[in-house]
């Protein structure tokens, strides 16, 4: 069964919905992320995605505060992204209380750095975050482009140890379109045995069940929760 992650992107400590990236198309929401934990593990949903937005712009953690109220909720277990650069910045990330750390801009910068982090930490808390505009991993807060695909950096990461991989395609994210199907689908061919979650588009529960029918094994679901496309009870 596909897992089902919610997702909870920060900007000034709040929770906040972005349009294709684009921080200029910004939607803020009253609930607290702290507030959205309590009920998203309420309802059993215990894994969480969470994303420094101001961070990832910045290029380093800024919401570290609200991580740990958000990593205290009793049953919480958060993958955290967002502005993580340095030995440091990860140390504090693990020491607010996050599970895993999602990594994009450094793995596709400094592979070196996210290979040693990947031989330090292990693959069971760090994960590959490849964020994709017009097929090409976006870094720094999705404001610059690489030249470096999804499968570029896997096949890169994959023999250090590299099982967990954020897939998201930019210009689906918070469009309530839906997911881009053929992405994972020509993801899970090319890499068999990785571990994909399908990020960004996500608009209702026959979104999730192609993706599980297409073999998917986890999917982040964002602004369908927040505008009531899918209800929480739809996804237990």
């Amino acid at each position: 069964m596909i897992e089902i992650i919610p997702a909870i992107d920060i900007i000034d400590g709040k929770c906040v919905r972005l349009s294709m990236g684009d921080y200029g198309r910004q939607t803020t929401y009253k609930t607290t992320p702290d507030d959205m934990v309590r009920e998203f593990v309420d309802y059993g949903l215990t894994r969480i995605h969470a994303v420094d937005l101001t961070g990832a712009r910045l290029g380093h953690p800024e919401a570290l505060p609200v991580l740990e109220k958000m990593a205290s909720v009793s049953g919480a277990m958060i993958e955290w992204g967002g502005g993580i650069k340095s030995d440091s910045d990860l140390r504090d990330l693990f020491n607010a209380g996050a599970t895993w750390a999602v990594i994009g801009s450094v793995a596709a910068k400094d592979p070196d750095i996210f290979g040693r982090w990947l031989a330090e930490r292990g693959d069971d808390t760090m994960i590959l975050g490849a964020d994709l505009r017009d097929g090409k991993v976006a870094i720094s807060g999705w404001l610059d482009s690489s030249s470096l695909t999804a499968s570029d950096l896997v096949e890169r990461f994959a023999p250090l140890g590299l099982s967990q991989v954020i897939v998201t395609d930019i210009s689906r994210d918070g469009m309530l379109a839906g997911p881009s199907f053929s992405l994972y689908r020509d993801l899970m061919a090319a890499h068999p045995g990785m571990l994909f979650t399908a990020s960004g588009g996500i608009s209702c529960m026959d979104d999730i069940e192609r993706l599980e029918a297409d073999g998917v094994q986890r999917v982040i679901v964002g602004k369908a929760l927040y505008e009531g496309r899918i209800s929480i009870k739809d996804l237990c």
